[in-house]
């Protein structure tokens, strides 16, 4: 194991270890205040075009969404040839999507039931619009990071990601469909997700590029 992987499945793992604390916390009914506070600070927001942009993001985070662009983005990997980063690409996406049903599974959080705007059916930890949100925007960020030749574009790129995140977790509190914790829970448990994801595919690059450099030295 080279020190990049090591690092990053090292992190991924303090990452998890986050989770559990939360999910610990959320079972022992000890997270109360800090949902309280942030929907508190979160309903003071309302009015009538907040709501409305807040059902935009939502619908910009829902499974539908995210599945339209990611066929779109896959149609491109295909034409320009990007086979690989397409497996890749759409193993890290669904296997975010089936990581956070089996999560859901296991906690049974109900939703909660105060100031809810939209109706919304199933489990609410960890939220699965927050998961999808950061873990197709991290890893088209990833993406577009490798292939940006300027620094500009790469700050705008992570800027726009970063925003898209926030946003969609935030709707999801606004809108009365989920706690705090459920959106931070998911953040993080996506953020381990890439992260090992993202190293275990570095890797997978790196011996690839060794195994190619050391046929090219047998030929010659």
């Amino acid at each position: 194991m080279n020190k990049v992987l090591f690092r990053m499945l090292s992190f991924a793992f303090l990452l998890l270890g986050v989770f559990l604390i939360l999910a610990l916390l959320i079972s022992r009914k000890q997270i109360h205040g800090f949902d309280d506070r942030l929907i508190t600070l979160v309903s003071r927001l309302y009015s009538p075009t907040s709501t409305a942009v807040m059902k935009g993001f939502t619908f910009v985070g829902s499974g539908l969404c995210i599945s339209i662009i990611t066929l779109l983005i896959v149609f491109m990997l295909l034409i320009i040839g990007y086979r690989r980063e397409l497996i890749f690409y759409v193993g890290i996406i669904v296997g975010s999507g089936l990581l956070n049903l089996v999560l859901k599974m296991i906690f049974h959080r109900a939703r909660p039931d105060i100031h809810r705007i939209v109706q919304a059916s199933g489990y609410s930890f960890p939220s699965g619009h927050s998961m999808a949100a950061f873990t197709f925007y991290g890893i088209t960020i990833y993406f577009l990071w490798k292939h940006a030749r300027y620094a500009w574009l790469r700050v705008t790129i992570v800027t726009i990601g970063i925003v898209m995140i926030l946003m969609i977790g935030i709707s999801r509190i606004y809108l009365g469909v989920h706690y705090p914790s459920d959106v931070v829970g998911g953040y993080v448990i996506s953020a381990a997700w890439i992260t090992a994801s993202i190293g275990s595919y570095e890797r997978f690059l790196e011996k690839r590029w060794q195994s190619r450099k050391f046929r090219s030295k047998i030929v010659t």
